[in-house]
C-alpha cells in the first residue's frame, strides 16, 4: 500500500532542470520550470498573465510566426513547426490560457512571461508529436519555440499587438458612447438653457449644445488613439538580444514581420534601428499620454453631469440621470449619480497609470528598459478599464438622461446673464442698470425690460428664442449705429 501510494505522488510531478538545478512540476502543468521560479518569485499582485488574453494572443502568434520563418528558412523542421503552429493556434483560439500563471509584474524585462509561453507551446506540441510533457529532447522550449528570439524582441512586440487589438475595442466603445450624447443632443436641440463660466451665469444655449460637446470631445480622442495605433505598429521582432539580431538569419527580422502581420491582420513595419527599438518605450509612453487625454475629459464630462443633476431640489436640478440603485443607507430616497461616479475614478487611476508608465519609459539604461512588465500592466488596465467606462456611462446613464425643460426655461429667465443677450436691443446702459436693479431685488430681467417698456413682450419673447439666442445673427440697427 505504501509503494502505491508513492508511485501516485510521483505521478503528480515530473522533474525539470534548468540552471538553479532540478526542480518537480506538476505532471499536467503545460509550464515548466522556468514558470515554476518565476511564479514563486514573484506574488506581486495576484493577477496571472492569463488575465490579459490579448497579451497570450499575441504571444502565440510571435511563437507561430517565428516557426514559420525558421521553418522558410530552413533552421527548424516540418515536424517541428507544425506541431509548434497547431499548439499556438489553440491558444490564440483561448486553450490552455490557465497555463500563463506568472504574474503580471515581475523582474526580468518579461523574461518569465516569455519563458511561461516558451514552456506551454512546447509542452502543447511534445503531446501533439506524441511525446510527453517535459520530454524536452525531441522538442524543446529554447531551442526550438523561442528559436531566432529573444525576450527583448518578444516581448515587446507582444506588448504592441496586445495594445493594438486593445485601442481598437476602446475606440468602438468611446463611439458608442459618442452616440449616445450625440441622440441626446438632437433630442435636446431645442431646449434653451443658461451656459455658465467658472460657475456663474454667462450666456443662453441650448441643452442640445452642451451634449454635443461630449460627443464631438469623444470624437476627437477616437482619431488620437488612432494616430497612436499607428505608432506601435512599428516592432523590433528579429533585433533580438538588443537589437544586432545576434542568432538571428538574415532577412529573419522582415519575414517574421510579415508572418506576424497575416497572423494578426495588423500592419505592422520592422523598426528601421532595432537598437534604438529595443531600448525605446516612447510609443508607450505616447499611447499613455493619449489614454490620459481620454480619461481627462471623460472626468471632465461625468463632473458636468454629476453638477447638472445635482440636487434634485437644492442643486441645479437641470437634468435627471436615470436611477439604477438606491443611493443611501440612512437617507430614503436618495439617489447617487454612481455611474459617473465610477468612470471619474476610471480616470484616476488612467491618470495615475500614466506617471507609472512614465517613470518606466524613463528609467531604462543603455540597451533595454527592463521595466516593459509594468508598462505592459498599465497600459492594459486603462485600456480595459476605460473601455468598459465607457460602455457603462452609454448603457446606464447617457442613454437614460431626461431634461427638465421648465426648470432650465425659469433658470433661463431668472437669470442676470440673459441680459447680455439683449444688450444689442435695447443698450449697454440700460443693460447695466436692469442688471443692477435684478440683482439688487431678485427680480427677473424679463419683469423688469417689461416693466420699463424696453422692449414688448412679443418681441422679448422673440429675442429669447433658442434660435435667436444660441447662434450668431445679425445686429439690430440701433446696435450698428
Amino acid at each position: 500500500m505504501i509503494r502505491g501510494r508513492l508511485s501516485n505522488l510521483m505521478a503528480q510531478t515530473r522533474s525539470e532542470h534548468d540552471l538553479l538545478g532540478n526542480r518537480d512540476v506538476p505532471a499536467d502543468a503545460y509550464y515548466g520550470v522556468h514558470t515554476l521560479r518565476a511564479v514563486e518569485n514573484f506574488p506581486i499582485t495576484g493577477t496571472a498573465i492569463s488575465s490579459y488574453f490579448d497579451l497570450i494572443r499575441a504571444l502565440a502568434a510571435i511563437k507561430e510566426a517565428a516557426a514559420r520563418a525558421n521553418n522558410e528558412l530552413g533552421l527548424l523542421d516540418q515536424a517541428r513547426t507544425d506541431a509548434i503552429v497547431k499548439a499556438c493556434e489553440e491558444i490564440r483560439e483561448g486553450r490552455l490560457t490557465d497555463q500563463f500563471v506568472v504574474d503580471v509584474i515581475q523582474g526580468g524585462a518579461g523574461t518569465s512571461t516569455n519563458m511561461n509561453a516558451n514552456e506551454v507551446i512546447a509542452n502543447r506540441a511534445l503531446e501533439l508529436m506524441g511525446h510527453a510533457k517535459g520530454e524536452y529532447k525531441h522538442l524543446h522550449p529554447n531551442e526550438h519555440v523561442n528559436m531566432s528570439q529573444s525576450t527583448n524582441d518578444v516581448y515587446p512586440t507582444a506588448i504592441k499587438v496586445a495594445a493594438y487589438f486593445g485601442i481598437f475595442r476602446l475606440v468602438d466603445a468611446m463611439a458608442h458612447l459618442r452616440h449616445a450624447f450625440e441622440q441626446k443632443s438632437e433630442e435636446f436641440h431645442d431646449i434653451l438653457k443658461m451656459g455658465r463660466t467658472q460657475l456663474q451665469d454667462a450666456v443662453p444655449m441650448t441643452l442640445g449644445q452642451e451634449f454635443s460637446t461630449y460627443a464631438v470631445m469623444l470624437g476627437e480622442d477616437e482619431e488620437r488613439l488612432k494616430e497612436a495605433s499607428t505608432l506601435i505598429r512599428e516592432i523590433n521582432l528579429g533585433a533580438t538580444a538588443i537589437g544586432t539580431g545576434i542568432n538571428a538569419p538574415p532577412g529573419y527580422a522582415e519575414l517574421v514581420t510579415r508572418r506576424l502581420s497575416a497572423i494578426t491582420g495588423i500592419p505592422l513595419v520592422t523598426s528601421p534601428n532595432l537598437i534604438e527599438a529595443t531600448q525605446d518605450a516612447g510609443a508607450f509612453a505616447q499611447l499613455s499620454g493619449v489614454l490620459k487625454r481620454v480619461a481627462v475629459k471623460l472626468s471632465k464630462t461625468c463632473n458636468d453631469l454629476r453638477l447638472l443633476s445635482s440636487g434634485p431640489r437644492a442643486g441645479l436640478g437641470e437634468i435627471n440621470l436615470p436611477a439604477v440603485q438606491a443611493g443611501s443607507s440612512i437617507m430614503p430616497g436618495k439617489v447617487n449619480p454612481v455611474i459617473p461616479e465610477v468612470v471619474n475614478q476610471i480616470a484616476f487611476e488612467v491618470i495615475g497609470n500614466d506617471i507609472t508608465v512614465s517613470f518606466a519609459a524613463e528609467g531604462g539604461q543603455l540597451q533595454l528598459n527592463p521595466f516593459e512588465p509594468i508598462i505592459a500592466y498599465s497600459l492594459f488596465k486603462s485600456i480595459t478599464h476605460l473601455r468598459n467606462g465607457c460602455l457603462v456611462l452609454a448603457d446606464r446613464c447617457v442613454k437614460g438622461i431626461t431634461a427638465n425643460r421648465e426648470r432650465l426655461r425659469g433658470l433661463v429667465e431668472n437669470s442676470i446673464g440673459v441680459v447680455t443677450a439683449l444688450n444689442p436691443y435695447i443698450g449697454y446702459a440700460n443693460a447695466t442698470e436692469i442688471a443692477r436693479e435684478a440683482l439688487a431685488t431678485g427680480r427677473s430681467v424679463y419683469d423688469l425690460v417689461l416693466e420699463r417698456g424696453l422692449l414688448s413682450k412679443e418681441r422679448l419673447d422673440e429675442i429669447l428664442q433658442p434660435e435667436v439666442l444660441t447662434r450668431p445673427r445679425p445686429m439690430p440697427k440701433a446696435a450698428r449705429d
